[in-house]
């Protein structure tokens, strides 16, 4: 039975929010939109600037076929709105040794890369590494990242048929283990090991099955032209030419139910607006504190959001950097990563930070002669962070101390320097998504139950679903673009269900003998 006419509120426009709206719009739901902010992207966020809009969110783009898949499921293709470069390149790797090393999309490129930087035994490992983290991102993808919840039955399977991925499913064993068990180079493993914080979590806490995340960029890593940031504009602009009607500046308050169920949703102008579904795209941690109402509040267990994720403090600017052969995605390593994992498990800034660096504009086709006489350039730096609700007097100076003399250590410089309103906090990711309490990811990824805890997309809230990197699949552009999915595919399963069978005045029945057939089997 169709579920054309439904009417669904959408909470959020970041991936997950825009994935679900899109699809629901798509399946003929009447789909309205509601964002806080001025911008649909969520943490996809841009600052402007004299040489253009700077991206200030994500800025590595993978699995480029989970975008293609929702325009086409609008009957829209994505490079008709959206001009993605590929990038040859994934990343480029500093060490203050003098060490330097480029990935490539192309496996022996990569290898041959490897045997330049640490020797032919090093070449061999990483060949080895690659193998197994395919066989384990295919042993995972189908009944994980793909399935609304975690397959347990068909993960066991799939492990089953590749014996090569077993140490990496093995219990207490990290990451860091891992790859201290896989390369000799230790450099090679701080390297591999920087994967886990993709998703929230330190190397030498979290499991040692993240290691599959590097299969999601050794797959393809496309840079967006103008910016991530342009990938919301065009998925809003898509939802809105489906019919979603997207109301911008305006928040959620209340998530009210009735009888059980979800029936309205009252907004910061003052309406409260009814729905037979609502599609929560923010920090599931702000159900569980009740900033949506008591309603809700019941809606998840605590492990579900908590224990929680890293964070990070951000630098976002314009500037004409020193020269030096920047790549779109660099990475500048710290000399010891208990340097900076150390004091971050306990709540405090790197003693010497690992930083990742994304010059906008280069390898993309509107920079095509990135360099000092091209003028100024758009850069995004990242450092770990601990998750945090409140500003120390002095962290937005001890950060710039801790940020630009290590990248001077390597040689890069920048003219003029960025001012402190170029810096994003842990607090300010508190402030901007509410009940996050500043961390990135959601729940924490560090334990090995972690992915089966994250919450799926129904809730125990009948007409509440989930969204976002909160949400299973997890963190990462294209997995909460997944979440999305699930989340649209779960309200039209269970909308056409209730709409399948009237509802009885007593729920659950009675069963009552025939006074004629007693206990006879029946016709």
């Amino acid at each position: 039975m169709a579920t054309t006419g439904q009417k669904i509120i959408v909470i959020g426009a970041g991936m997950g929010g825009l994935s679900a709206a899109i699809r629901l719009a798509a399946a003929g739901m009447q789909v309205t939109l509601v964002e806080a902010q001025a911008y649909p992207g969520g943490k996809m966020r841009s600052l402007a600037s004299g040489a253009g809009p700077i991206d200030a969110g994500p800025t590595v783009l993978t699995l480029r076929g989970v975008f293609d898949d929702l325009f086409a499921v609008a009957g829209e293709d994505l490079e008709d709105h959206l001009t993605l470069v590929p990038q040859p390149l994934l990343a480029r790797h500093w060490w203050l040794d003098g060490g330097r090393l480029d990935l490539f999309a192309d496996p022996d490129q990569s290898g041959a890369a490897i045997a330049a930087f640490a020797g032919p035994a090093a070449e061999a490992e990483f060949h080895a590494f690659n193998r197994q983290s395919a066989q384990l991102y295919k042993a995972f993808e189908r009944p994980m990242l793909q399935a609304m919840r975690p397959d347990v039955v068909g993960i066991g399977l799939n492990a089953l048929r590749a014996p090569a991925i077993w140490p990496a499913l093995l219990p207490q064993r990290s990451l860091a283990k891992h790859l201290g068990n896989t390369f000799t180079d230790p450099r090679l493993r701080q390297l591999f090991g920087r994967y886990s914080t993709y998703v929230g979590g330190a190397p030498d806490l979290s499991p040692a099955v993240l290691a599959l995340i590097w299969q999601a960029e050794a797959q393809g890593v496309w840079a967006v032209k103008g910016g991530m940031h342009q990938l919301a504009r065009a998925l809003a602009e898509l939802a809105a030419r489906l019919g979603v009607t997207i109301r911008y500046g305006t928040s959620a308050l209340r998530i009210l139910r009735q009888g059980g169920r979800v029936t309205e949703v009252v907004l910061s102008d003052g309406r409260a607006v009814k729905c037979d579904a609502v599609v929560f795209n923010g920090d599931p941690a702000a159900l569980l504190a009740g900033l949506l109402g008591n309603g809700p509040q019941q809606a998840l267990k605590p492990v579900a959001a908590h224990p929680r994720s890293l964070s990070a403090w951000v630098w976002s600017f314009a500037a004409t950097p020193a020269p030096f052969d920047l790549a779109h995605h660099n990475v500048f390593f710290a000399s010891d990563p208990t340097r900076e994992f150390g004091p971050i498990r306990q709540g405090r800034m790197p003693d010497e930070a690992t930083l990742y660096v994304c010059a906008q504009d280069r390898g993309v086709t509107d920079f095509p002669n990135a360099g000092p006489d091209s003028g100024p350039e758009r850069f995004e730096i990242i450092m770990n962070a601990p998750a945090k609700t409140t500003l120390s007097p002095h962290e937005v100076s001890e950060c710039r101390a801790k940020t630009f003399p290590q990248l001077a250590r390597f040689g890069l410089t920048f003219s003029p320097p960025p001012p402190d309103q170029a810096l994003m906090t842990p607090q300010g990711f508190s402030a901007l998504f509410p009940g996050s309490q500043g961390a990135l990811y959601g729940r924490s990824p560090q334990s090995l139950m972690a992915s089966f805890q994250r919450p799926g997309a129904r809730t125990k809230v009948q007409g509440l679903y989930l969204a976002g990197g909160g949400a299973h699949p997890g963190a990462g552009v294209p997995m909460a673009a997944l979440s999305g999915k699930h989340a649209a595919a779960a309200i039209q399963s269970d909308l056409t269900s209730d709409a399948s069978w009237p509802q009885t005045v007593m729920r659950g029945g009675m069963s009552m003998v025939s006074r004629l057939t007693g206990h006879a089997r029946s016709r």
